[in-house]
Formats: C-alpha cells, structure tokens, sequence
C-alpha cells in the first residue's frame, strides 16, 4: 500500500496519507527524497516552486508560495497562502455530467406522512417559540420520556429543542426564526409536535400557526404560558399525551430510495477529507441522484474558491444565476461586517493539513459527486427539486446542519478528520476521514472512510456505505441518537434589541 498520492496528474503535490519520515524516497517523477517529516494528511512539493508561484492540488491552484520550495519540502499554511479576493464576475460554462437512472431501484422502511412525505424517524418533538420557555419545554419532555418508558411504541424519541430566539429579533433574523420553526414542524421525522410559546414574544404563536397552515390538529398541538391556568407543564403533558396516542400507532413501510432527502455536510476537516470521506460522499450523491432522490450541499463560504465547478454544472443560465448570487451575497455578507472574506481554514483544519480556502473547498465541494445542479435553495426554504441542490447556509456545523434538516433533509452525513460528537435535530451519521480517529472515538464515529487510504477499493466501501445509510434510515440509530445529543442552532446577522 502507498502512503502518499498524487490526486491528479498536474498537481504539483502530494499527500502523506501516513506519517512519513525525512530521508524516504519518493517514487514520483523519477523519484525525489523528502527534505522534511510529513503529518499524514500534509503535502509535499514534488518539483521545484518559485516564490509567488501557485500550489497545485486536485488538478487546481491553492494558493500561492511566500518563498521557494525544493522537492520533498513541506508546504503548509506558513508558506501558502491563498489567492483568492473579493466579490467576482463569473461566465456561465456549462460542463454537465448526466447520471444514469439506476437499474435497481432500493428501498429503505421509513413512516409515509399525510402530506405524502416520508420521515425516517418517527419523534416526538417540544419546540419553543421563544427562548424565554426553553425550561418549560424541557421539563415537560423530561417528565413524558419518565411516564411512557416501556409503552413507547413507534415513537422513536421525545425531544425538546431549546434555541435563544423568538423575541428582540428584527427583519431577516426573525423571519430565519420562524422559517426554522415552521420547518420543523412540518418536518415528516416528527410523528408530532408541541408548541410551546410564552405569550408576549415578537415570535406570536397565532402567527407562526398561520405559516404552518394546514394545521393536523390531531399531531400538532400549541400552548401559550401566559395564557394557561396553573401548571404550564401539567398542561403540557396532557397535550402531549394526545399527540402520543396517535404517533405511537404509526408503523414503517416499504418506501423507495427517491423519498430519500440527504444532507451533505464537513466539520473538523483535515488533508484526508478531500481524499477519502468527501469522495465517498460524492459517490453516495450520484447514487442517490440515479435512484431520484435528493442532496443538498451547503456551507457556502467552504465552496468560495471551487465556486466555478458547481457553477458549471448547473442544468440551466437561471440556476447559474442563483448560484452566483448565492455566492456574491455570502461574500457581501462578510465585507458588509468588515470581515476578511478568506478568514479560512481553523486550526484544527491546519493542523490537519489544509493550509488555504482553495484547498478545504476544492476538497469540500466533493462531497456533492459529479451530478448537475438542479436547484438553489434561499437560507430558511425546502426543497422542492429532486437531484442535487446547493442551499444558504453558513460553514458552522451546528447552523449548516440545522438548515439542512429544515431544509427537509431527513439525514446528515457529515465528514470529519478530526471527530465531533454533536447531532441536530435529525440523525447526523459521522464518517471518519481516518481510520484513528475512527479506533478512538467509536462512540462519535458511525463509519469509517479511512479504509481507502488503506487500500480498499472506493466501490467497496462505497457498496458497504450504501447498506449503512439504508440500514439507519430504516430506523437503526446512529451515535449522536444513542448518546441523546440533539440541538438546534439559527442563523442571525442582525441587531438584537
């Protein structure tokens, strides 16, 4: 097995895929001696580059050299910088790839909803409509889980989803709120939902009602605090107990893979991640495109600098059109806050061995396979479109994730290199870009992308990949459910009053 590689034949790089020492020889371009020790994950020079000269990785500039290099030398982010800039002008050139309609079409047990949805989940879920009743919703999912353990039925879990909002939020940030809410409710992992609002907030519960029309009143229930006599969470519970008598009788059916919704998500990347989990991701994408299903990529400032790619695979100039402005108004975004545009990578993702915007995007931006881009979708809006969709969101895991399951994504996949054990408020499947952090935390890591640096063929993994997504989404939990980590997060960008 090789412990480096060469991505693509112009790269001028490669990448340790294990710890290599200083004095190993390098069987690349006639063969060249490292000059120093290389962290897995981390490039090397594999020709001489200039200063001012450009990094070239997955077939793509990186950035550019601050001082010149010789073969074998170590190239990180204290000698790489990035080239990107501000706001661009981009040309519409498309470069399609067609997927091909798969010939077996699979099927995944999952619970069909009213409306014609599908949830792969069948949860109970207490949302605040405001920050100030997040104990209230919280004590009353508490007590619930206490007086039906054992006689649970198909209720998968009770969970309550406490967030700061709701109230001194003007324009698009209460308008993000109530997006999020109403989402929510309506996703098809709820069985049911309890509203639980105060009474006096900005975020009234008449309102957001009128955006959740029509209402199943059966499932959906919705108090004020304020309003109700006595105990808030007695009241609570009896509500609950109405919503649990229908939910506990829904049951799972054979359902087709096009019903499917993924959320396509990175955190804690590292120099593996565009090597190993990413492309995994990238060919479960295409699959699910060639069942009908549907992805959704999002983490808008990780595709500045791999934008042009996603762009020429739109299906259409109108889609292109949203893409640019998806990506010149999250650009506006920062310089509106005199923010650097290009404050990217972390230190985790350094330390893992991505030194510039470029390289953690190009790597980043894999994750959505090679499939045409069918729609773009606005921060706060669902999907409508099967195939692949790019959505606006930030690169926060939280926030990014969030807005994928509102979005309608019934799952996460998310990638890491360097281990998280959070989950959102639908199953978030972790996948190790290495096979280390995979033996050190079993109990954050779902699976293990590590294996190709290893040697084992991509079909492989990816023929096991597909079994695992199709085994939890027909109701098999993954880490972050059986450790009870659940959250929610909303995007703000304004004044709080």
């Amino acid at each position: 097995m090789s412990k480096y590689i060469r991505i693509n034949p112009a790269d001028n790089v490669a990448v340790a895929l294990a710890p290599l020492n200083a004095g190993t020889k390098i069987d690349l371009l006639g063969g060249i001696v490292l000059k120093d020790d290389i962290p897995a994950g981390h490039k090397f020079a594999l020709s001489p580059i200039t200063k001012g000269g450009n990094v070239i990785k997955y077939g793509f500039p990186i950035g550019h050299l601050i001082d010149n290099v010789e073969p074998g030398a170590h190239i990180d982010h204290n000698t790489l910088k990035t080239n990107l800039e501000g706001i661009s002008d981009y040309t519409y050139t498309p470069k399609l790839t067609d997927i091909a309609p798969a010939a077996m079409q699979r099927t995944f047990k999952g619970f069909r909803r009213a409306d014609g949805s599908v949830g792969v989940r069948n949860q109970m879920w207490i949302i605040p409509t405001v920050g100030c009743v997040n104990g209230i919703a919280q004590k009353i999912a508490d007590r619930f889980r206490v007086e039906i353990a054992g006689r649970e039925g198909c209720v998968d879990a009770i969970v309550s989803f406490p967030h700061n909002y709701g109230c001194s939020q003007l324009g698009c940030d209460h308008e993000n709120t109530r997006k999020i809410l109403r989402n929510m409710v309506r996703h098809p992992n709820a069985g049911g939902v309890l509203l639980v609002g105060l009474g006096c907030e900005n975020n009234q519960l008449s309102a957001l009602r009128q955006l959740i029309v029509p209402v199943d009143d059966s499932r959906i229930k919705m108090f004020e605090a304020q309003k109700t006599d006595g105990d808030e969470v007695e009241y609570g519970l009896r509500l609950l107990r109405e919503i649990f008598a229908v939910c506990s009788q829904d049951v799972r059916e054979e359902v087709p893979v096009s019903e499917l919704r993924v959320g396509l998500k990175c955190g804690g990347s590292d120099g593996l991640s565009g090597i190993t989990a990413n492309p995994l991701l990238g060919v479960f994408s295409d699959w699910i495109v060639s069942q009908g299903g549907t992805t959704v990529l999002t983490e808008v400032p990780e595709m500045f600098g791999a934008e042009t790619i996603l762009m020429n695979r739109c299906e259409s100039k109108e889609i292109f059109q949203k893409t640019v402005a998806l990506i010149n108004d999250f650009k506006q975004y920062f310089i509106s806050n005199n923010q650097p545009v290009y404050e990217n990578p972390s230190p985790g993702n350094k330390a893992g061995g991505i030194s510039t915007l470029e390289e953690k995007s190009l790597g980043c931006t894999q994750k959505c396979g090679k499939s045409t881009v069918r729609d773009v979708l606005r921060y706060g809006e669902t999907v409508k479109t099967h195939g692949l969709n790019l959505l606006s969101a930030p690169g926060n895991d939280l926030v990014a994730s969030t807005a994928l399951a509102a979005s309608g994504c019934q799952m996460v996949l998310f990638t890491t290199g360097r281990g998280t054990p959070f989950g959102t408020m639908v199953p978030t499947m972790k996948i190790s870009t290495n096979t280390p952090l995979h033996t050190a935390k079993p109990n954050w890591i779902d699976f293990n992308a590590g294996v190709i640096a290893e040697g084992e063929p991509m079909e492989t993994v990816a023929a096991r990949f597909i079994d695992f997504v199709i085994e939890k989404a027909s109701g098999s939990p993954v880490n972050n459910e059986r450790n009870g980590y659940r959250e929610i997060a909303i995007f703000k960008t304004g004044v709080t009053l």
